[in-house]
């Protein structure tokens, strides 16, 4: 475990995001001006994504090993086919969309909705249409803090030269009709060759289903955490991504192929929450429902930020935190963790004393077992 990490006021501050501090901007991609697309609203909260435009506002730049960020759009407003290099997560936090694939869109589509989590495969072809209300959310979790930026459909360019729009080999957009000129030098990108097309991956309907991740068909455990018999403790874990911090030996994500990030729902009752720890991994916690408090740091140093419905915490890695839901309903928020292994807990003193009070202890191996059964270390 790295040293111990005291978060200032001024970083708090800094890495907490809220909802009114988002700042879209309607011409991140080559299809702004593609009707049918030209409504689209783009968000960076966590690193530039794979953002075309120069002038798009990210609210917290810090690499974090994924990145996160949001599409909002009204009723029957289409993202075109697009692929990543890198993983890309839907959260559906409100509404409905029609998400399709392959080349041409036609090799499968599936609907995702309200609190579903949808990974989509790399080097394939993707695109959404939302199918619900206006005020519909989809954020996303990218992998790694370098995407490569994404290739667009054939059709997707050709229509985009046409509204005056071209794209650079170093993904900057260039509008004509703004007044931009290429400078000398530097290629546009071309579109992909038919042959390139017909080798890429394919995905059937069937292996998109086992992708997708809702409320229902994710293992809820009420026993992930050491702090599970705690005052205080008692959240349950949702994994959808990866086995991330789950302390709980039986339990298994949704989704468990390597995104270089791992994706877990957190639920708690009022007075509920996680108690305090630390570990190695960048975090960030995103709230789906409910009223949290987030503190970092132990004793006189701790400090404590109140966050709401989309609101989201950066937490520096070897940072001490606790979460709690302080609202009045159940709770439920997103966490995403850096990493693709497994991430190792670090338990404040006072929290494995209690545990072990209330008879649970932390194997050797990381996970949650009788005190009574698991052997002291020699002065402990």
């Amino acid at each position: 475990m790295s040293s111990d990490v005291t978060v200032t006021a001024e970083e708090l501050a800094r890495r907490t995001i809220r909802r009114s501090d988002f700042v879209s901007c309607n011409q991140a991609f080559i299809d702004c001006r593609t009707p049918g697309s030209d409504k689209k609203q783009n968000y960076s909260m966590i690193g530039r994504g794979v953002t075309q435009s120069s002038s798009q506002v990210v609210n917290l730049r810090e690499p974090h090993g994924f990145q996160i960020g949001a599409a909002a759009m009204p009723n029957g407003v289409t993202n075109n086919l697009h692929l990543h290099f890198t993983a890309e997560v839907f959260l559906c936090f409100r509404g409905e969309y029609l998400l399709r694939w392959g080349a041409d869109g036609q090799e499968g589509e599936l609907v995702i909705r309200e609190g579903d989590i949808v990974s989509i495969p790399t080097w394939i072809f993707r695109g959404f249409t939302n199918i619900g209300p206006d005020d519909g959310w989809l954020f996303t979790a990218l992998g790694m803090d370098d995407t490569g930026g994404i290739i667009w459909g054939p059709t997707v360019l050709d229509e985009a030269s046409g509204h005056g729009l071209h794209l650079t080999t170093d993904n900057q957009l260039i509008d004509t009709v703004a007044g931009d000129t290429l400078p000398d030098g530097v290629e546009l990108i071309e579109p992909i060759p038919a042959d390139e097309i017909a080798r890429l991956r394919t995905f059937t309907a069937e292996q998109m289903a086992k992708r997708v991740a809702t409320q229902d068909n994710i293992r809820w455990s009420s026993t992930a955490l050491l702090d599970a018999h705690v005052p205080g403790g008692g959240a349950e874990l949702g994994l959808v991504i990866g086995f991330g911090m789950s302390e709980d030996l039986d339990q298994e994500p949704r989704i468990y192929n390597p995104h270089g990030h791992n994706i877990a729902w957190l639920r708690a009752e009022p007075e509920q929450g996680v108690s305090l720890h630390r570990h190695d991994e960048s975090q960030v916690l995103m709230v789906k429902d409910g009223k949290w408090e987030i503190t970092v740091n132990r004793g006189a140093d701790a400090l404590t930020v109140t966050v709401g419905p989309w609101d989201m915490v950066s937490i520096p890695r070897g940072a001490y935190r606790s979460i709690h839901n302080v609202g009045s309903e159940t709770g439920l928020l997103l966490v995403v963790n850096s990493g693709d292994g497994r991430v190792r807990l670090d338990w404040d003193d006072e929290v494995v004393k209690a545990a072990a009070d209330a008879g649970d202890a932390i194997d050797h191996n990381g996970y949650l077992a009788p005190y009574t059964l698991v052997p002291r270390r020699i002065g402990s």
